[in-house]
């Protein structure tokens, strides 16, 4: 018998699918985060779990012996929002950034944004900087 592969893995599934779950203005927005992620990485987008756009790939464990794979940066467009992965507890790390971010929602490895009309591209992409350098440096 295979064995089952982790939900969080990479797939063949075209990248344009997921994107296309957006519509309307934030398809167009999905195009604009695809860009500044590839660009913030060097990486190719890669759908991972089916639904999640991830750029580059690092495997991480834990002091508990769990690990696992994960995409260096990832975000998922969707109908009513975009969500995007950050490290745990990104909020309280970076809260300068956060306040200049604009208008979101949040968990504690989410970011939510509803369009990206107000949203302080600068302060974004400095927050996917520090996204990506954590990512890369938990990397065994």
């Amino acid at each position: 018998m295979a064995a089952k592969q982790p939900a969080m893995s990479p797939s063949d599934l075209p990248v344009a699918e997921v994107l296309n779950r957006a519509t309307g203005p934030r398809r167009t927005e999905a195009d604009e985060l695809l860009a500044m992620f590839g660009e913030i990485s060097g990486e190719q987008p890669v759908v991972w779990a089916g639904r999640i756009i991830g750029f580059g790939t690092f495997e991480y464990r834990y002091e508990s012996g769990h690990g696992g794979r994960s995409p260096l940066l990832a975000f998922a467009p969707g109908p009513t929002k975009h969500t995007i992965y950050l490290p745990e507890n990104f909020s309280e790390r970076w809260p300068d950034l956060m306040a200049k971010l604009g208008n979101y929602r949040a968990s504690k490895v989410c970011l939510y944004l509803t369009r990206l009309t107000g949203v302080d591209r600068s302060a974004l992409r400095t927050l996917l900087e520090h996204s990506l350098s954590e990512a890369r440096s938990q990397a065994v």
